[in-house]
């Protein structure tokens, strides 16, 4: 793909999430000289998503001291907050197992949940636990921090 197949790509999806944020449970309207059809669209559509969150959770995990659980659930939700139409049309029409059982996992073993010596299956379980604790759950307290204080002993 060259950069003007790029750039159009890219701008035929914004046209997509701006048409969506009415309503992001209505049909998506696809552009088949970009995309084959939905499908291939809610794919670049998650594409987009996990380079967010990849690159988020990189940088939250390097510049934070936090439990990973907490790093981990505080990015995805802001992520979802600053994003909240691309995550209600994923939320909504994305049906590719594969593709979220892929953010089921990176969920997983970033926050230190599962090992990549597991099952792939497993990973996802677990992944698909914590997805659903991210998206219901309360939200994460910060731990107290008692830096400076000496330790006994």
């Amino acid at each position: 793909m060259g950069w003007t197949d790029f750039y159009r790509r890219r701008d035929a999806l914004d046209a997509v999430l701006r048409a969506a944020a009415g309503n992001p449970a209505a049909p998506l309207t696809c552009d088949r000289d970009l995309f084959a059809d939905e499908a291939e669209l809610l794919l670049a559509l998650h594409y987009r998503w996990m380079q967010q969150l990849t690159g988020r959770l990189g940088a939250a995990l390097q510049d934070s001291e936090d439990d990973r659980v907490e790093v981990v659930t505080r990015t995805w939700r802001a992520l979802a907050a600053e994003q909240p139409v691309l995550r209600a049309v994923l939320d909504e029409h994305l049906t590719s197992t594969e593709a979220v059982e892929r953010e089921q996992r990176l969920l997983a073993l970033t926050a230190g949940l599962a090992e990549l010596s597991e099952p792939s299956a497993t990973i996802s379980r677990v992944g698909a636990a914590f997805a659903a604790l991210i998206r219901t759950g309360p939200a994460v307290a910060s731990p107290v921090r008692h830096r400076g204080l000496a330790k006994s002993a």
